[in-house]
């Protein structure tokens, strides 16, 4: 119950929050909802499945593989933490969507694993709006660069952008980073570069993801709001 109870109120969130926007988004009016299980164990998410999660994030490539085999296989697995270049072959088997290509050279081995697997990997630019030091992602002014590289791979699909806002206490004041996101993201699609698909834009979570939708995000990235606590 206590799942299935924050989940509930999650959704009651995210639909009031889309019912705020103030603007006609690119993005539509469906908010997607990922439900982020690190550190979680496979009994808890079986929790969240039952209750109606269909799309689980994981954070690290071999706490996805110990999962993986243990749980519905009609889920839909996104890598939403950071990946080596030399992990690639592990994650792309098992993840729909890869929200954290920040390099040439990784969206290079992706590319070229992919063409090994003859499969075409979804996948998401992350930028890093703040420069913050202490996360992955590409500067604002390198995106456009990285996508039109992205765009002459032919087994990588670009569908979006992806950004982790800084932590504050009051999500207010992540609300220019998200504006920021949007209006790349939207510059980005406007030029509807080959191979490439910008339905997604990743942004909001546990502590901002109603700001985020109202500043036009369409994909969500929630773990405490419905597991409560990690456990370590």
């Amino acid at each position: 119950m206590f799942i299935t109870n924050n989940l509930k109120t999650v959704l009651h969130n995210i639909n009031a929050a889309i019912s705020r926007r103030a603007d006609d988004f690119m993005t539509g009016q469906q908010v997607k909802l990922v439900a982020v299980t690190k550190n979680h164990p496979v009994s808890t998410i079986e929790q969240a499945v039952a209750a109606g999660i269909s799309s689980i994030g994981e954070n690290r490539i071999q706490e996805a593989l110990s999962k993986y085999p243990l749980l519905d296989q009609s889920l839909e697995w996104h890598l939403i933490g950071h990946l080596q270049t030399n992990k690639v072959r592990q994650a792309l088997p098992l993840f729909s969507l890869i929200h954290s290509v920040d390099s040439d050279r990784l969206a290079a081995e992706i590319n070229r694993v992919a063409h090994k697997l003859d499969k075409v990997q979804d996948i998401l630019i992350q930028v890093n709006v703040a420069n913050e030091e202490t996360k992955f992602g590409l500067p604002t002014v390198k995106t456009l660069e990285l996508a039109r590289l992205i765009s002459n791979l032919g087994n990588l699909r670009l569908c979006g952008l992806m950004t982790i806002a800084p932590f504050y206490e009051n999500a207010e004041d992540a609300r220019p980073i998200f504006r920021e996101m949007y209006n790349l993201y939207k510059e980005i699609s406007l030029l509807n570069l080959p191979n490439s698909d910008m339905k997604w834009l990743s942004m909001g979570m546990t502590n901002d993801y109603a700001v985020a939708i109202e500043e036009g995000a369409n994909l969500v990235r929630i773990g405490t709001a419905i597991f409560g606590n990690r456990e370590y």
